[in-house]
């Protein structure tokens, strides 16, 4: 049986990056660029004031009462075309454009000004008040790597850059397809035996979040001809996710089902809980993932491993991320053969530390403790008995996705 890292490493190995599109700037925020963001201009552009007052020379501000002559004004977005000599100054605004001659720039607070005079008592070095140009970037300068997800602050820098337009990876659009007699949609009348299909709008909201298209199948029935159909329904989407019948009872029918109209299984069962009876292959080029049926296993499933995918379909940099930390609040026992990905919740210690206290009951099917938790403790295979205080590993569910 697979451990959750191998089977991760194939479901990595069976997925690629997804081709680039233009998009408007203000579309950008949450998408992955696919080149580098390079700067079309400086910023700023020339030495600029950072204050209102009077571009001076400093040399000029030698220290006792000097007065200046002003001979310009020059307001943010019309440089003054002239060249201070000796004893003259130029007003500025904060943006304005040092004229030729000044190095420094009198705030305002500091001079007294009568018609052209302009007297001060202060002394200033060179540079001070002044922005040089380039001092956030140069043209020619990439400011964002590729493989970015894009956050508003790097919408203003590709703004600030001159970019009204941005190169980003398709967004991958994810068939999702629940399974099973028994689930009725969510607020239609239940019969004898039915529960809601929670699974489907939970993981559509998830990868939503995680910037895919998710494309909503009807439920299939327990029934072969349903399963085979479903290769008709898939056409245009860059990844196939099932929910139940991925286990070994005799109306679990996914594979095959999929295996008569050519589903390629990689792998069968993984060492994790929740999630065991994961199933990965290839329905010709399409990428399939059978999640389990209980709702909480295939939402851990799909944090563990569809998540990660996206990233590399999305051409992110990094596609797994790395635990945070955290302290246990409550003792554990030892772990048996699995990985284990427990439900918790976090707090703050006095000390200030983070604390991850993993919930008493860890039913794959108790979605009322998943909505309560914030983060997943993950803990090795034969993993030692821990005690509170332990420092532990854990996946924050309130920040995911990453």
């Amino acid at each position: 049986m697979l451990s959750v890292s191998e089977a991760r490493e194939r479901i990595l190995d069976g997925v690629f990056p997804l081709p680039a599109e233009v998009v408007a700037l203000t579309d950008a925020c949450g998408r992955v660029s696919a080149a580098p963001v390079v700067a079309r201009l400086s910023n700023p552009p020339a030495d600029v004031s950072s204050m209102d007052g009077y571009a001076v020379r400093a040399a000029d501000l030698s220290g006792g009462a000097t007065t200046l002559t002003c001979i310009a004004e020059a307001p943010a977005g019309h440089p003054a075309a002239v060249t201070l000599g000796p004893g003259q100054c130029a007003r500025v605004f904060t943006g304005s454009v040092m004229p030729a001659g000044a190095d420094a720039v009198l705030i305002q607070e500091n001079a007294r000004a009568e018609g052209t005079a302009v007297t001060t008592d202060h002394v200033l070095a060179p540079g001070t008040y002044v922005r040089r140009m380039g001092q956030d970037f140069m043209a020619g300068e990439t400011v964002i790597p590729a493989g970015r997800r894009l956050s508003a602050r790097d919408v203003g820098l590709a703004a600030g850059a001159n970019h009204a337009w941005v190169q980003v990876t398709r967004r991958p659009r994810v068939a999702i397809a629940a399974t099973g007699d028994e689930l009725l949609l969510p607020g239609s009348g239940a019969g004898p035996g039915q529960i809601a299909n929670s699974s489907t709008p939970m993981l559509a909201a998830l990868l939503r979040m995680a910037g895919a298209e998710p494309v909503v199948l009807p439920v299939l029935r327990d029934d072969m001809a349903d399963l085979a159909g479903l290769e008709r329904m898939v056409d245009g989407v860059d990844m196939l996710l099932t929910t139940g019948g991925a286990s070994v009872g005799s109306h679990d029918l996914v594979r095959r089902g999929l295996e008569q109209v050519g589903l390629k299984t990689d792998f069968w069962k993984i060492a994790i809980r929740p999630g065991r009876p994961l199933m990965f292959g290839h329905l010709g080029r399409l990428p399939f993932l059978g999640l389990p049926g209980n709702p909480v296993a295939a939402f851990v499933c799909t944090v563990v491993f569809v998540l990660p995918a996206l990233r590399r379909m999305a051409g992110l940099a990094t596609v797994v991320e790395s635990p945070a930390q955290a302290v246990l609040g409550r003792d554990l026992p030892e772990n048996d053969w699995r990985m284990d990905y427990m439900r918790a919740s976090l707090s703050h210690d006095a000390a200030g530390r983070l604390v991850a206290t993993p919930f008493p009951v860890q039913d794959s099917a108790m979605l009322h403790i998943l909505a309560h938790s914030q983060a997943l403790v993950v803990r090795a295979p034969h993993a030692p008995p821990a005690l509170a205080g332990e420092s532990c590993d854990i996946i924050r569910l309130d920040q995911v996705p990453a």
